[in-house]
């Protein structure tokens, strides 16, 4: 984020979820990315505190005391015959408000994104639930995060090893993941600071370093895969502040074991404000501050009428990474009802890698 997305920010349920849910099926209410993860006072929820202490298996699951949170996944994929497939699902949680009600009254919503992607064709999907009433949620003991038949589960509380299951129209994914490296809590002990002088943040962690395997069916044929994925979990009650734009995410695993994440959050006359890791998977993590990177659009893109910077230049001096992002695949405008820009990516110059990235804000 992922706001995803990355974070709750990625990466999110939005109060136009929560609308749309709340009146007619039929009926759909445009909306903003941006506006869901702003500051709010229409309900009190928990705020981000300094200091408190990411517990798991604990936090693997729920927070439904903040106002939204996201289980975000991404996967780069090979089959046997050497096709590229890249694979995004996400669940989001939105609460509409604090009020302790229960089944069809529940302030809790879901939402789900399942996305998969070649160099010529995009497949996607989105789904709604609400939370009381057993269609969706996120329980431990053992771990099952699922809308209707879309299911990650695993065997004990931790999400791994675990198997993600989904399928929709045209296309099917029954994939195992197993985790080869430790966890990362981004910013300061899971503490992500959103904006340079506001007191404005979410908890963030990542597992950046997944073992994925498994197979896809695409328009009735199958592939069997594997690959190197990304989790990314984030809650909050507010991601951003009203002046703030959206955001540009990258994850990235590098030629050298490395996994690396960088963001930037845009304001309207304002500089950018930066945030990010390097990580390994014997548990070495680089904290990378406001100050140690530099990120800027290289070439835009035309995509569904909207201009998309689609080729960066990321540089980070400290690391002695400077390295160039390419999309692999422009059209991946996601014309959900939280629209955004996510697709894999491929990665040159000071290393080599594949990620992802995440556009949102460009609407």
């Amino acid at each position: 984020m992922k706001m995803s997305l990355i974070w709750l920010c990625r990466v999110v349920v939005t109060l136009t979820l929560a609308l749309f849910l709340n009146a007619c099926d039929n009926q759909k209410t445009p909306s903003k990315s941006v506006e869901s993860l702003t500051q709010s006072t229409d309900y009190v929820f928990e705020p981000v505190v300094k200091g408190n202490k990411l517990q798991f298996p604990k936090d693997y699951g729920s927070h439904p005391e903040y106002r939204a949170e996201w289980w975000y996944f991404t996967t780069n994929l090979e089959s046997e015959s050497g096709k590229q497939i890249a694979l995004q699902w996400t669940l989001f949680r939105m609460a509409t408000g604090d009020e302790e009600t229960k089944g069809w009254k529940t302030p809790q919503m879901y939402m789900a994104h399942a996305v998969i992607t070649t160099k010529k064709k995009t497949w996607r999907a989105e789904r709604f639930a609400r939370g009381g009433i057993g269609q969706a949620g996120v329980i431990l003991s053992p771990f099952r995060a699922w809308l209707d038949n879309w299911t990650w589960r695993s065997k004990d509380s931790s999400p791994f090893p675990g198997r993600l299951e989904f399928a929709d129209d045209n296309m099917k994914a029954i994939l195992d993941i197993t985790q080869a490296g430790t966890i990362v809590l981004q910013g300061d002990n899971g503490y992500s600071r959103k904006h340079p002088l506001l007191d404005i943040a979410s908890y963030y962690y990542s597992a950046p370093f997944l073992n994925v395997k498994g197979t896809l069916e695409l328009d009735g044929e199958t592939y069997r895969v594997k690959g190197q994925g990304w989790f990314d979990r984030e809650w909050s009650s507010s991601m951003l502040s009203l002046q703030q734009q959206g955001w540009d995410w990258f994850s990235i695993h590098l030629d050298d074991g490395s996994a690396l994440m960088v963001s930037q959050l845009r304001e309207h006359g304002e500089k950018p404000y930066f945030f990010g890791s390097r990580s390994w998977k014997n548990g070495k993590v680089v904290k990378l501050d406001n100050h140690q990177i530099r990120m800027k659009p290289i070439k835009y893109f035309s995509v569904k009428g909207k201009q998309f910077p689609l080729i960066w230049e990321i540089e980070i001096p400290s690391q002695s990474i400077r390295i160039e992002t390419t999309a692999v695949r422009r059209e991946q405008w996601l014309p959900f009802i939280f629209p955004y820009w996510e697709g894999p990516i491929r990665v040159t110059g000071s290393h080599k890698g594949k990620g992802f990235m995440e556009l949102t804000g460009y609407e």
